[in-house]
């Protein structure tokens, strides 16, 4: 009778240790994917904003007109991006080692990050930007979720760069998964483009996604 009672305490501490490592399993999911879900819902309910005008702060206040109401100002108008599509508008922190996780990742606290000896706005070169649609949930932070949405830009989809006060307008030519240890991408002379990079599928480290953008004409 001893025996049956223990084996049923057992039985019991058991279902409990199954039942909070199922819930604490779940937990992790949810604040790993938390910014992901995020995303998706914003960019539904913001959709509208492909359509939005991205200006300088000067811009518009030279212009003082109703229209200049609903335009998007760059976060950072020394280096910043803008993409209207999925409402990404951020930092961009210059010369970063995109081999170095350590760096980088401190970097991406901070904006999103320029491929150390890639090239700048102007210069005809490659320019290639990058950010983190994982790191576990000790890491992430919101410039991390800043390309979560990469996936929706299509041919013909505009995205911004400000550098040094200039505005540089771009069109997607090209989108594409990559393995994760693929390179080439990271060419300063790859030609006139400009390149972003996120991890995919979202979440994970997987691979990697890539948006190829052509100066627009």
């Amino acid at each position: 009778m001893f025996r049956i009672s223990q084996w049923n305490k057992n039985a019991g501490k058991l279902e409990k240790t199954g039942i909070a490592l199922v819930a604490v399993s779940v937990l992790l999911v949810l604040l790993i994917f938390y910014p992901v879900i995020q995303e998706e819902v914003r960019y539904v309910v913001s959709s509208k904003n492909n359509l939005a005008r991205v200006e300088s702060q000067e811009q518009l206040a030279q212009e003082k007109n109703d229209n200049s109401k609903d335009a998007i100002i760059p976060a950072d108008e020394n280096f910043g991006i803008v993409i209207p599509k999925i409402s990404a508008n951020a930092k961009v922190i210059a010369e970063v080692d995109s081999q170095n996780s350590d760096i980088y990742q401190r970097e991406l606290t901070k904006g999103v990050a320029h491929a150390k000896g890639t090239s700048f706005p102007g210069e005809g070169g490659n320019i290639f930007i990058f950010a983190h649609s994982t790191a576990d949930f000790f890491e992430a932070n919101r410039y991390n979720a800043v390309f979560y949405l990469l996936s929706k830009m299509e041919k013909g989809d505009d995205i911004y760069l400000f550098y040094e006060k200039q505005k540089y307008r771009y069109e997607v030519s090209d989108k594409k998964t990559v393995s994760a240890g693929e390179a080439k991408y990271l060419d300063k002379n790859a030609g006139d483009q400009l390149t972003l990079m996120t991890c995919w599928p979202p979440g994970t480290t997987m691979k990697r996604l890539i948006i190829i953008a052509q100066p627009a004409k």
